[in-house]
């Protein structure tokens, strides 16, 4: 069966126009996206979400997350606000690929905000998900809490609300890789960059402000591993972390600094391996 698939036509403010947003969409979702799947995967098991789930997925990007909540028969809202291109794919990847043991997938995707899910027919929600990682010069918390503050009144009591976030610096490799985008965009001394870094409770923050309750916690490996140094190159750069990187300085600066911190991660067959740990929080609506 076809998934419904409804488009909210939005203006969106992106990148500078030296990032090809639409080549970055690509490489997200053929290279870097997988890179979660352990994630996704841990946060779907403990939470037994199968058929009769009825999930929602803020920053839903180019849809892995949701077609493994498909395989599993979620029926799915994926709303995106900044990534317009992974929405597309999302799109195309939902119709095309198989939803697993099950028949059918059934979901609706949204360019724009979680209040325009209102008047679809599958609120309210009882899985409230966001897999964009906060901490490690990535996961903006201030547009999460935009997101949960409006997402919020479409869960119903006792809503399970999933946010994710790096660990522990010492314990993620790629932290020290992620460095080279905060030091490019804010290069003067003292400088701090625009990203924000990591700290031990800012899943339970954030949940805080939003009125949410922390019901439990996990953590996750989740190794980035490539074929090769261009293969990292293009997946790093596709999360959008280095986007401020390249325009303060240019696209082949940030393309050589990137590769130099990518050798100590380089193994002797050429491939490019980093392990990584990342931190869910579940958090329940009141």
């Amino acid at each position: 069966m076809t998934p419904t698939l409804v488009r909210q036509h939005r203006t969106h403010t992106g990148a500078h126009p030296r990032v090809d947003r639409d080549a970055r969409a690509r490489d997200w979702s053929e290279i870097q996206e997988r890179m979660l799947v352990p994630l996704y995967e841990a946060v779907y098991e403990r939470l037994e979400v199968g058929p009769g789930t009825r999930l929602l997925g803020l920053g839903c990007g180019s849809g892995l997350a949701l077609l493994m909540a498909a395989a599993r028969g979620a029926t799915l809202t994926g709303v995106e606000t900044t990534h317009p291109e992974r929405l597309a794919l999302a799109r195309q990847r939902l119709q095309a690929e198989p939803p697993g043991p099950h028949a059918r997938v059934d979901a609706r995707l949204l360019d724009g905000p979680p209040q325009d899910a209102v008047g679809t027919r599958t609120p309210p929600y009882d899985l409230v998900t966001a897999f964009d990682p906060v901490g490690c010069a990535g996961g903006d918390p201030e547009r999460l809490a935009g997101l949960l503050s409006a997402a919020l009144p479409l869960a119903e009591h006792g809503t399970a609300v999933v946010l994710t976030g790096w660990g522990p610096p010492e314990r993620c490799a790629t932290s020290a890789v992620l460095r080279v985008a905060v030091e490019l965009a804010d290069p003067l001394p003292g400088g701090t960059g625009s990203r924000h870094t990591s700290r031990r409770d800012d899943l339970e923050d954030i949940a805080r402000r939003a009125g949410l309750r922390p019901d439990g916690s996990g953590r996750v490996a989740c190794p980035f591993g490539y074929a090769d140094t261009d293969s990292a190159v293009r997946g790093l750069l596709s999360t959008g972390l280095f986007d401020a990187a390249v325009a303060a300085t240019d696209p082949a600066q940030v393309d050589k600094e990137l590769t130099e911190a990518l050798h100590p991660h380089r193994r002797p067959d050429g491939t490019v391996w980093m392990p990584n740990v990342f931190r869910y929080l579940i958090a329940r609506v009141p």
